[in-house]
């Protein structure tokens, strides 16, 4: 995926600011919430805190100066970017016992800014198709190219059950460090401003793992 491309649609004011041939990185902190109904995994939630350059170009001019701008000044913010996410699966790539999972449109899209730490985070929840029981259940949040970066935040909440049935368990697991070739590789990319191949995202991505009896 060419990353003027990626870039345009995730985005589009940080793109503004530089020139075609920059190679900006982005991060994420992530927070997630796997919600269930009637005993069955039906939706996960998200809130992502974009890092501080990025929450800088998207509040830009919106709001007060001093408290920063509110939920409705980020509204149109937040509708379009979950919008043009959909064209990469929002990041998202779900799984139960190995079988992939499709979603329904997102819902309770927002986005908020903290005026203390200056960084903007997008919230909105992702529905899970079919009968998902959670017995062999997982999920990842990552760009394949590696040009947008997201991590679980750090600690015990980074991911929650909400809802779940007695005796449920939940896991996060960090990715393996990469081979020395494959770090050469990805700093090379940076300079270079090409993609550091399709496979990083993944081989750079945390998991959450639920478990249900």
């Amino acid at each position: 995926m060419p990353v003027i491309r990626l870039l345009a649609l995730l985005l589009p004011l940080l793109l503004w600011s530089l020139p075609a041939t920059a190679h900006p990185h982005v991060w994420i902190a992530v927070t997630s919430e796997v919600i269930f109904k009637d005993g069955k995994i039906s939706a996960i939630r998200h809130h992502w805190t974009f890092d501080d350059m990025y929450s800088a170009f998207v509040t830009a001019n919106l709001g007060d100066a001093k408290k920063g701008p509110t939920a409705k000044d980020l509204e149109p913010v937040a509708q379009t970017n979950v919008r043009e996410l959909k064209e990469f699966s929002y990041f998202t790539f779900p799984k139960e016992a190995g079988r992939k999972i499709g979603y329904g449109e997102p819902t309770d899209i927002s986005m908020t800014y903290d005026s203390k730490t200056q960084q903007a985070t997008l919230h909105f929840t992702l529905p899970l198709q079919g009968a998902i029981t959670g017995r062999a259940f997982a999920f990842q949040i990552y760009d394949p190219s590696y040009f947008v970066a997201f991590a679980f935040e750090k600690g015990d909440g980074a991911v929650k059950l909400i809802g779940a049935p007695q005796g449920c368990s939940l896991s996060v697991t960090k990715p393996k460090p990469l081979e020395t070739e494959e770090s050469k590789k990805l700093n090379e990319s940076f300079f270079s401003g090409l993609s550091p191949g399709s496979d990083f995202g993944i081989k750079l991505a945390d998991r959450a793992l639920v478990a249900c009896p």
